[in-house]
């Protein structure tokens, strides 16, 4: 898979602040999905999510350190429903990686199991063709 994220040397990343490596994310989810990136991450009453295309509302989330797990909060997930729903955007994701360097830094997307399976209909279909 692809990644846009560029492979980084752990000293060229350390200390940094946590918004530096959100903003980061945030730029390359949005590059990877021509989105647009929120702003402000998406903190004001107008412009909800972190990154947004005419389909979708995208949460990003990231870790500051090269990690081999990634704890998921049910409440993420709540409030990108709740956020597409008054942006009326169908679908919404969240996307993690667990670290600011190769091979951690590749984004993963978690999309809900309608969403998937929609997905899973058109990628059958096409192969079908």
């Amino acid at each position: 898979m692809s990644n846009s994220f560029r492979v980084h040397n752990s000293e060229s990343t350390k200390n940094k602040p946590t918004r530096w490596y959100s903003n980061r994310q945030e730029k390359a989810v949005a590059a990877a999905i021509n989105g647009k990136q929120s702003a402000n991450s998406g903190a004001t009453l107008f412009d909800k999510s972190d990154v947004k295309t005419n389909l979708f509302t995208i949460e990003c989330k990231t870790k500051t350190t090269n990690s081999e797990s990634f704890t998921l909060k049910r409440a993420w997930f709540d409030k990108q429903i709740k956020e597409s729903i008054q942006m009326g955007k169908p679908y919404s994701a969240i996307v993690i990686n667990f670290g600011p360097d190769a091979p951690y830094n590749e984004n993963h997307y978690i999309i809900n199991e309608n969403l998937f399976r929609t997905l899973l209909d058109y990628l059958n279909e096409e192969r079908n063709k």
